[in-house]
Parts: C-alpha cells; sequence; structure tokens
C-alpha cells in the first residue's frame, strides 16, 4: 500500500518528468550534433584544400612560402573552371604537378635556393580553420600539399576547389559550387554555431590521435 502511494505521490511524477525532460533535451542535443556533424562530413568530402609549408620559420624562409603561393596562385588562374566537382579538381592537379612544381622552383631558384618542393595530393588533418567569409570545421581533409625544403616551417593553407583563394577568371565561386545551401550555411555563420565547432574539432582532434596510435 505504501509502494503504492509512493508511485503516485507528487514527488515521484516530479522526479519522473525531470528524469524524461533531461532525456529529451539530452536526446534532442545528440540529434542536433548528429546532424552537424554531418553537414561538416559533406564540406570535408567536397572541398580540396591547398597546403604549403615553409622550410623554416626563417623570415626568408616564410617569404618564400608567401612568394611561392602567390606564384602557385596565378598559375592555377583559370585551371579549375571546367571543374564540376572535387575529383574533377583533383583529376586537373595530377594533370599538371609538374606545372606547379616548376612554379615554385622558380621562385626558388630567384632566392638563389637550391631546395627540393615536393607536392601530392591526399588526406591530411586540419584543426577549425576560419577564413575571411566562411570557416571549416576540423577533420580530415584531401588536400594539395607543398612540402618546400626540410617541410619544418609554418604553413599557409586555402581552398583550393572550389577556388576561393585562387582567381576566377569567369565566375566568383562559392561554397555551393561544391556542397549544399545547409552546409554553405553552417561554414558561412560560424559564429552562430560556435559550440558546435568546439565540439566537432575536440572529437576530430581526439579521434586524430586514436587512429595515429593504432
Amino acid at each position: 500500500m505504501k509502494l503504492i502511494k509512493r508511485i503516485f505521490s507528487k514527488e515521484f511524477f516530479k522526479r519522473d518528468f525531470s528524469i524524461a525532460l533531461l532525456a529529451a533535451l539530452l536526446f534532442s542535443m545528440i540529434f542536433s550534433l548528429a546532424s552537424f556533424e554531418a553537414k561538416c562530413q559533406e564540406l570535408r568530402t567536397n572541398i580540396l584544400r591547398l597546403h604549403i609549408i615553409a622550410n623554416s620559420d626563417s623570415a626568408e624562409d616564410q617569404e618564400i612560402k608567401l612568394k611561392i603561393r602567390d606564384e602557385l596562385l596565378k598559375t592555377s588562374n583559370g585551371l579549375f573552371e571546367s571543374a564540376g566537382n572535387k575529383e574533377q579538381a583533383i583529376k586537373t592537379v595530377n594533370e599538371n604537378i609538374s606545372v606547379f612544381k616548376d612554379a615554385a622552383q622558380k621562385i626558388l631558384k630567384e632566392y638563389g635556393k637550391n631546395q627540393p618542393v615536393n607536392l601530392s595530393i591526399g588526406k591530411a588533418y586540419f584543426n577549425t580553420r576560419k577564413y575571411e567569409k566562411f570557416t571549416l570545421p576540423a577533420g580530415e581533409y584531401d588536400a594539395v600539399r607543398v612540402l618546400i625544403g626540410k617541410a619544418e616551417g609554418k604553413n599557409w593553407w586555402c581552398v583550393m576547389f572550389p577556388s576561393m583563394c585562387i582567381p576566377a577568371a569567369e565566375k566568383e565561386h562559392k561554397l555551393t559550387d561544391a556542397v549544399d545551401k545547409k552546409s554553405a550555411e553552417i561554414a558561412e555563420n560560424a559564429p552562430r554555431y560556435e559550440m558546435r565547432f568546439k565540439i566537432i574539432e575536440w572529437y576530430e582532434a581526439v579521434k586524430n590521435k586514436l587512429e595515429n596510435i593504432i
């Protein structure tokens, strides 16, 4: 009898309601974060990044890195106009690797440097990166990597496809050239999703470390 009274008491229902409310709130947060992560993954999947790493952190090597950046962007001008997706952009890079290497070596020769330039396309981990008009979430992306000399210096990176940092010959490129409107909206309005970006960055950093250990 006491058990029945306890079950139907106000205190029991209050506690039960609070637990249910908390569970519903937690489920809603998890669902929202999962949806956000799915949109972040679309950005990672469909974007091609450019990553240039300097020989060292000396003032001269950092200057050379930026000069090589400018030369590569100038060389890339117009090359990606016909690329409709990341795969086509990667194909364009592969077809012009020697052109890009020659452009980089040209700058090194101007500085009297005899350093190798390794250029490759592969997976690379990036932290959350804020650009002028958008933010890209942390995680693993396909990237064109340009390693100058020992590649021990600070790096520079941007988005190669869609051509957000490469001068466009015919049109202004947008994130929606590669991803849907919702994914682009998240990247272009990062302050609105600041906490979720931080959670995703923490999760991706832990995942990346575990994968490297394994």
